[in-house]
């Protein structure tokens, strides 16, 4: 996970750093989709078939070919508009990525008994802010 901050005023937590077919690549921070129960109001997948508070059955749901496909069970929360801003924002975070594991190999390098093992999380000490600034 990281972080990052735009001119020091908005924030965004939880950018993930993937590694998929085509190599690393940023996904932005997503939530999963969700429906409310008709008869509870409780949150629910959009493919349960039934609601997890009530235990009612839920219309139009948990068919194999209903509801929207895997890849949309999740919606990004924030997320560059344009592929400038993209651009700009998957190159400094690519960037302080690699000066981070750079600086990782040399920590090792001077003591291979640290705590490496250890996954940062967004809360984590070692999840630093990094700052983006766009040029206007």
């Amino acid at each position: 996970f990281c972080c990052i901050t735009f001119d020091d005023e908005y924030v965004v937590r939880d950018i993930k750093i993937i590694e998929g077919v085509r190599g690393l690549f940023v996904a932005m921070p997503s939530r999963r989709v969700t429906a409310r129960c008709t008869q509870c109001s409780n949150k629910n997948h959009l493919r349960a078939r039934f609601c997890n508070e009530c235990g009612i059955a839920l219309k139009n749901r948990g068919g194999r070919n209903q509801g929207p496909s895997p890849s949309r069970l999740f919606v990004d929360i924030a997320h560059p508009i344009n592929q400038h801003m993209r651009q700009l924002v998957h190159d400094s975070i690519m960037r302080a990525f690699h000066q981070e594991v750079e600086r990782s190999d040399h920590r090792f390098e001077d003591d291979p008994s640290s705590d490496l093992d250890r996954q940062a999380t967004p809360n984590d000490d070692r999840c630093h802010d990094r700052t983006l600034e766009a040029d206007n």
